[in-house]
Protein backbone atom coordinates (compact mmCIF):
# COMPACT_ATOMS: atom_id res chain seq x y z
CA UNK A 1 0.00 0.00 0.00
CA UNK A 2 3.20 1.97 -0.59
CA UNK A 3 3.14 4.50 -3.07
CA UNK A 4 -1.02 5.53 -3.70
CA UNK A 5 -1.41 8.96 -4.53
CA UNK A 6 -3.22 10.89 -1.57
CA UNK A 7 -6.93 10.90 -2.12
CA UNK A 8 -9.03 14.40 -2.52
CA UNK A 9 -12.40 12.80 -1.77
CA UNK A 10 -14.09 13.64 1.38
CA UNK A 11 -15.47 10.85 2.57
CA UNK A 12 -17.83 9.71 5.97
CA UNK A 13 -17.70 6.44 8.12
CA UNK A 14 -20.12 4.65 10.90
CA UNK A 15 -18.19 2.87 13.55
CA UNK A 16 -20.12 0.27 15.53
CA UNK A 17 -18.04 -0.89 18.64
CA UNK A 18 -16.46 2.42 19.33
CA UNK A 19 -15.67 1.98 22.78
CA UNK A 20 -13.48 -1.11 22.62
CA UNK A 21 -10.03 -1.39 22.38
CA UNK A 22 -9.81 -0.97 18.28
CA UNK A 23 -12.64 0.53 18.06
CA UNK A 24 -12.04 4.11 20.02
CA UNK A 25 -8.40 4.05 18.54
CA UNK A 26 -9.87 3.82 15.29
CA UNK A 27 -12.54 6.74 16.04
CA UNK A 28 -9.66 9.04 16.75
CA UNK A 29 -7.24 8.01 13.18
CA UNK A 30 -11.02 8.65 11.48
CA UNK A 31 -11.23 11.81 13.06
CA UNK A 32 -8.03 13.00 12.58
CA UNK A 33 -7.85 11.94 8.86
CA UNK A 34 -8.02 14.57 6.35
CA UNK A 35 -10.43 11.91 3.99
CA UNK A 36 -12.98 12.09 6.42
CA UNK A 37 -15.15 14.93 7.14
CA UNK A 38 -17.67 13.17 9.40
CA UNK A 39 -17.61 10.17 11.61
CA UNK A 40 -20.30 8.89 13.80
CA UNK A 41 -19.85 5.97 16.55
CA UNK A 42 -23.43 3.86 16.99
CA UNK A 43 -22.53 2.68 21.01
CA UNK A 44 -24.51 1.51 23.55
CA UNK A 45 -22.61 4.42 25.83
CA UNK A 46 -21.12 7.70 26.09
CA UNK A 47 -18.00 7.89 24.32
CA UNK A 48 -14.76 9.56 26.41
CA UNK A 49 -13.72 11.67 22.87
CA UNK A 50 -15.08 14.31 21.47
CA UNK A 51 -14.04 15.88 18.05
CA UNK A 52 -16.04 18.75 15.90
CA UNK A 53 -16.32 15.70 13.08
CA UNK A 54 -17.67 12.76 15.69
CA UNK A 55 -21.59 12.51 15.58
CA UNK A 56 -22.28 9.82 18.68
CA UNK A 57 -25.86 7.91 18.32
CA UNK A 58 -26.48 6.09 21.56
CA UNK A 59 -28.66 2.86 21.32
CA UNK A 60 -29.48 -0.63 22.04
CA UNK A 61 -28.11 -2.60 19.69
CA UNK A 62 -31.33 -4.69 20.17
CA UNK A 63 -33.18 -1.73 19.30
CA UNK A 64 -30.88 -1.38 16.26
CA UNK A 65 -33.14 -0.23 13.01
CA UNK A 66 -32.17 0.86 9.66
CA UNK A 67 -33.15 4.36 10.31
CA UNK A 68 -29.97 4.60 12.79
CA UNK A 69 -27.49 3.63 9.91
CA UNK A 70 -26.98 6.61 7.57
CA UNK A 71 -25.42 6.48 4.27
CA UNK A 72 -21.49 6.45 4.22
CA UNK A 73 -18.50 5.46 2.43
CA UNK A 74 -17.65 2.38 4.66
CA UNK A 75 -18.67 0.89 7.56
CA UNK A 76 -16.14 -0.47 10.28
CA UNK A 77 -17.79 -3.41 12.64
CA UNK A 78 -15.64 -3.33 15.90
CA UNK A 79 -17.79 -5.56 17.87
CA UNK A 80 -16.60 -8.55 20.06
CA UNK A 81 -16.74 -9.67 23.91
CA UNK A 82 -16.02 -13.21 25.89
CA UNK A 83 -18.44 -15.39 27.19
CA UNK A 84 -17.37 -14.33 30.79
CA UNK A 85 -18.45 -10.97 29.96
CA UNK A 86 -21.12 -12.20 28.23
CA UNK A 87 -22.63 -14.63 30.81
CA UNK A 88 -23.48 -17.14 28.61
CA UNK A 89 -23.01 -18.72 24.81
CA UNK A 90 -26.43 -17.22 23.39
CA UNK A 91 -25.64 -13.79 24.62
CA UNK A 92 -21.78 -14.15 23.46
CA UNK A 93 -23.23 -15.48 20.13
CA UNK A 94 -25.82 -12.44 20.12
CA UNK A 95 -22.77 -9.54 20.44
CA UNK A 96 -19.87 -11.79 18.11
CA UNK A 97 -22.64 -12.83 15.55
CA UNK A 98 -25.91 -11.83 15.50
CA UNK A 99 -25.62 -8.22 15.70
CA UNK A 100 -22.59 -7.62 13.46
CA UNK A 101 -25.00 -9.56 10.48
CA UNK A 102 -27.85 -7.29 11.51
CA UNK A 103 -25.49 -3.98 11.10
CA UNK A 104 -24.09 -5.17 7.15
CA UNK A 105 -27.23 -6.13 6.49
CA UNK A 106 -28.88 -2.30 7.20
CA UNK A 107 -25.54 -1.11 5.64
CA UNK A 108 -26.42 -2.84 2.73
CA UNK A 109 -29.92 -1.52 2.48
CA UNK A 110 -28.83 1.60 2.92
CA UNK A 111 -26.47 1.63 -0.48
CA UNK A 112 -22.33 1.34 2.10
CA UNK A 113 -20.03 0.20 -0.73
CA UNK A 114 -17.94 -1.29 2.07
CA UNK A 115 -17.95 -3.20 5.32
CA UNK A 116 -14.99 -3.77 7.03
CA UNK A 117 -15.16 -5.77 10.42
CA UNK A 118 -12.82 -7.39 12.65
CA UNK A 119 -12.96 -11.46 12.98
CA UNK A 120 -10.59 -13.55 14.99
CA UNK A 121 -6.97 -14.98 13.82
CA UNK A 122 -8.08 -18.69 13.95
CA UNK A 123 -11.87 -18.61 12.78
CA UNK A 124 -13.15 -21.64 11.49
CA UNK A 125 -16.80 -22.74 11.53
CA UNK A 126 -15.20 -26.00 12.45
CA UNK A 127 -13.02 -25.55 14.51
CA UNK A 128 -12.84 -27.57 17.72
CA UNK A 129 -12.57 -24.58 19.75
CA UNK A 130 -16.27 -22.74 20.20
CA UNK A 131 -14.66 -19.06 19.86
CA UNK A 132 -12.95 -19.95 16.29
CA UNK A 133 -16.16 -21.61 15.28
CA UNK A 134 -18.47 -18.67 16.36
CA UNK A 135 -15.84 -16.35 14.39
CA UNK A 136 -16.03 -18.49 11.71
CA UNK A 137 -19.73 -18.87 11.50
CA UNK A 138 -19.88 -14.78 11.04
CA UNK A 139 -17.11 -14.76 8.08
CA UNK A 140 -19.60 -17.33 6.10
CA UNK A 141 -22.52 -15.42 7.39
CA UNK A 142 -21.32 -11.98 6.41
CA UNK A 143 -20.08 -13.56 3.05
CA UNK A 144 -23.30 -14.45 2.10
CA UNK A 145 -24.99 -11.58 2.22
CA UNK A 146 -22.99 -10.44 -0.38
CA UNK A 147 -21.85 -6.98 0.10
CA UNK A 148 -21.04 -4.70 -2.37
CA UNK A 149 -17.28 -5.08 -1.05
CA UNK A 150 -16.30 -7.12 2.17
CA UNK A 151 -13.15 -7.19 4.53
CA UNK A 152 -12.57 -9.10 6.98
CA UNK A 153 -9.65 -8.49 9.25
CA UNK A 154 -8.24 -11.11 11.72
CA UNK A 155 -5.96 -9.88 14.58
CA UNK A 156 -4.30 -12.26 16.69
CA UNK A 157 -4.22 -11.51 20.61
CA UNK A 158 -5.27 -7.73 20.94
CA UNK A 159 -2.43 -5.51 22.97
CA UNK A 160 -3.62 -2.30 24.37
CA UNK A 161 -4.68 -0.65 27.32
CA UNK A 162 -8.38 -1.81 28.00
CA UNK A 163 -11.06 -0.12 29.78
CA UNK A 164 -11.57 -3.68 31.90
CA UNK A 165 -9.29 -5.92 33.43
CA UNK A 166 -8.75 -9.14 31.51
CA UNK A 167 -6.64 -11.81 33.42
CA UNK A 168 -6.08 -14.40 30.54
CA UNK A 169 -5.66 -11.59 28.32
CA UNK A 170 -3.04 -10.00 30.64
CA UNK A 171 -1.43 -13.28 30.81
CA UNK A 172 -1.13 -13.69 27.57
CA UNK A 173 0.10 -10.60 26.50
CA UNK A 174 3.13 -11.06 29.13
CA UNK A 175 3.70 -14.49 27.49
CA UNK A 176 3.81 -13.38 23.97
CA UNK A 177 5.71 -10.05 24.42
CA UNK A 178 8.96 -12.74 25.22
CA UNK A 179 7.51 -14.88 22.34
CA UNK A 180 7.20 -12.73 19.60
CA UNK A 181 10.49 -12.37 18.34
CA UNK A 182 10.79 -16.40 18.68
CA UNK A 183 7.75 -16.56 15.98
CA UNK A 184 9.51 -16.47 12.41
CA UNK A 185 8.13 -18.14 9.48
CA UNK A 186 4.69 -19.89 9.35
CA UNK A 187 4.54 -18.96 13.30
CA UNK A 188 4.28 -15.08 12.47
CA UNK A 189 0.53 -15.52 12.63
CA UNK A 190 0.69 -15.96 16.50
CA UNK A 191 2.66 -12.93 17.16
CA UNK A 192 0.60 -10.41 19.54
CA UNK A 193 -0.73 -7.26 17.92
CA UNK A 194 -0.96 -3.78 18.64
CA UNK A 195 -4.28 -2.68 18.60
CA UNK A 196 -3.46 0.93 17.49
CA UNK A 197 -2.14 -1.05 14.76
CA UNK A 198 -5.09 -3.07 13.70
CA UNK A 199 -6.85 0.84 14.19
CA UNK A 200 -4.80 1.89 11.55
CA UNK A 201 -4.64 -0.76 9.47
CA UNK A 202 -8.03 -0.73 9.08
CA UNK A 203 -8.11 2.96 8.00
CA UNK A 204 -5.04 1.92 4.90
CA UNK A 205 -7.60 -1.00 3.94
CA UNK A 206 -10.96 1.45 3.57
CA UNK A 207 -8.84 4.05 1.81
CA UNK A 208 -6.20 1.81 -0.47
CA UNK A 209 -6.99 -1.47 0.21
CA UNK A 210 -7.56 -4.50 -2.25
CA UNK A 211 -11.08 -4.29 -4.94
CA UNK A 212 -11.85 -7.95 -4.70
CA UNK A 213 -15.66 -7.92 -3.24
CA UNK A 214 -14.37 -10.20 -0.71
CA UNK A 215 -10.88 -9.81 0.92
CA UNK A 216 -9.63 -11.44 4.63
CA UNK A 217 -6.23 -10.03 5.98
CA UNK A 218 -4.14 -12.17 8.47
CA UNK A 219 -2.91 -10.80 11.68
CA UNK A 220 0.98 -10.82 9.91
CA UNK A 221 -0.86 -9.04 7.08
CA UNK A 222 -2.42 -6.48 8.97
CA UNK A 223 0.86 -5.88 11.48
CA UNK A 224 2.80 -4.77 8.28
CA UNK A 225 0.07 -2.73 6.62
CA UNK A 226 0.94 1.60 7.02
CA UNK A 227 -0.58 4.10 5.69
CA UNK A 228 1.32 5.60 2.53
CA UNK A 229 3.99 8.47 2.53
CA UNK A 230 1.73 11.48 0.91
CA UNK A 231 3.56 12.28 -2.34
CA UNK A 232 4.29 16.16 -2.44
CA UNK A 233 3.63 17.69 -5.87
CA UNK A 234 7.00 19.50 -7.85
CA UNK A 235 7.20 22.73 -8.38
CA UNK A 236 6.35 24.16 -12.01
CA UNK A 237 9.93 25.84 -12.94
CA UNK A 238 9.55 28.93 -15.10
CA UNK A 239 10.87 27.33 -18.09
CA UNK A 240 7.78 25.09 -18.25
CA UNK A 241 5.35 28.12 -17.51
CA UNK A 242 6.59 29.92 -20.08
CA UNK A 243 7.44 27.60 -22.67
CA UNK A 244 7.45 29.29 -25.94
CA UNK A 245 9.46 26.96 -28.16
CA UNK A 246 5.71 25.03 -28.38
CA UNK A 247 4.34 27.46 -30.21
CA UNK A 248 7.19 27.20 -33.00
CA UNK A 249 6.05 27.90 -36.69
CA UNK A 250 6.48 24.18 -37.56
CA UNK A 251 5.07 22.86 -34.60
CA UNK A 252 1.57 24.44 -35.90
CA UNK A 253 -0.38 21.44 -38.22
CA UNK A 254 -0.80 22.18 -41.71
CA UNK A 255 -3.98 23.68 -42.93
CA UNK A 256 -5.98 21.03 -44.72
CA UNK A 257 -6.55 22.22 -48.01
CA UNK A 258 -10.05 21.08 -48.93
CA UNK A 259 -11.28 22.97 -46.06
CA UNK A 260 -10.10 25.98 -47.20
CA UNK A 261 -13.05 28.90 -48.19
CA UNK A 262 -13.13 29.04 -52.26
CA UNK A 263 -14.66 32.78 -52.66
CA UNK A 264 -14.86 31.65 -56.08
CA UNK A 265 -17.15 29.30 -55.40
CA UNK A 266 -19.90 31.73 -53.85
CA UNK A 267 -19.41 34.05 -56.61
CA UNK A 268 -20.37 31.49 -59.25
CA UNK A 269 -23.62 30.23 -56.94
CA UNK A 270 -24.43 34.37 -56.80
CA UNK A 271 -24.20 34.69 -60.06
CA UNK A 272 -26.64 32.09 -61.19
CA UNK A 273 -28.89 33.42 -58.40
CA UNK A 274 -29.21 36.78 -60.33
CA UNK A 275 -29.89 34.95 -63.64
CA UNK A 276 -32.81 33.36 -62.06
CA UNK A 277 -34.14 36.53 -60.20
CA UNK A 278 -33.69 38.41 -64.19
Amino acid sequence: MKGCAKLVEMRSAIVVGATGLVGSALVKLLCESEEYIAVTAITRRKLDYEHPKLIVKICSFDQLEEAHIEFADELFCCLGTTIKKAGTREEFEKVDVEYPLRIASLAKKRGIAHAIVISAMSANETSLFYYNRVKGKLEKELIELQLPKLSIVRPSLLVGERSEFRFGEKMGEALLSVLNPLLIGPLKKYRSIQSNQVALAMLAIALYGKKSPVTIYASHELARIHMPEPQEEQPVTREQLFNWDKFKEEDIPPIDEEIVFDQSKLQNIKRLQDRKEE
